[in-house]
């Protein structure tokens, strides 16, 4: 039975965690962010939550553009390494030996192993609490086709999608899951 509690709780998880990328003179950086979303699917507009502490902060900020990346599973140490260093102190891209090319519209770096990357200028930004939420227009797309249906949903024979528990835990969507659709008549 569910019970009221005196503190805060912290329940988004198992979610996908986003990639951040960003170049900003000549400096390229990456951030895990668990707090992002699209928000409009006409036009296109993504945000993502950063913590003003962080050393990605600085760099969107004064960039006023990023690129959203998404890796599979096997990228999942990628992921907590990207979400653990600080780009102040080290070079990320080369710790974890990542392959990139600068994208088309922004210049920031799209991950050659990401199945799904969207470029984003930012058109507004917002203080909540200890973060900025990030509001960016999407300005190009890139998707790995080979690991799409059809339908334009996953392929799970082809890919296998980490999911972010908490605690530098991850679980994995895949061929293995079950899977329900479900169909609701309209009246």
């Amino acid at each position: 039975m569910i019970q009221l509690i005196n503190q805060t709780v912290m329940h988004s998880y198992p979610g996908m965690v986003a990639l951040v990328t960003v170049t900003h003179k000549g400096e390229n950086n990456i951030m895990a962010a668990g707090w992002h979303s699209y928000i409009s699917y006409d036009p296109p507009i993504y945000g993502v939550a950063i913590g003003r502490e962080r050393h990605t902060y600085t760099l969107v900020k004064s960039a006023g553009k990023f690129a959203i990346n998404f890796v599979p599973s096997e990228y999942s140490n990628l992921i907590q390494q990207a979400g653990v260093y600080s780009g102040s102190k080290v070079n990320k891209f080369d710790l974890a030996n990542i392959s990139f090319d600068h994208g088309s519209a922004t210049n920031s770096p799209i991950l050659r192993d990401a199945y799904i990357a969207y470029e984003c200028e930012v058109i507004d930004r917002n203080g909540y609490g200890d973060h900025d939420w990030f509001v960016a227009n999407i300005v190009q797309f890139y998707r790995d086709q080979d690991k799409f249906l059809d339908n334009g949903l996953p392929d799970f024979e082809k890919l296998a999608i980490p999911l972010y528990i908490g605690r530098s835990t991850y679980t994995v969507v895949d061929n293995e899951n079950q899977f329900v659709t479900h169909t609701v008549k309209e009246n």
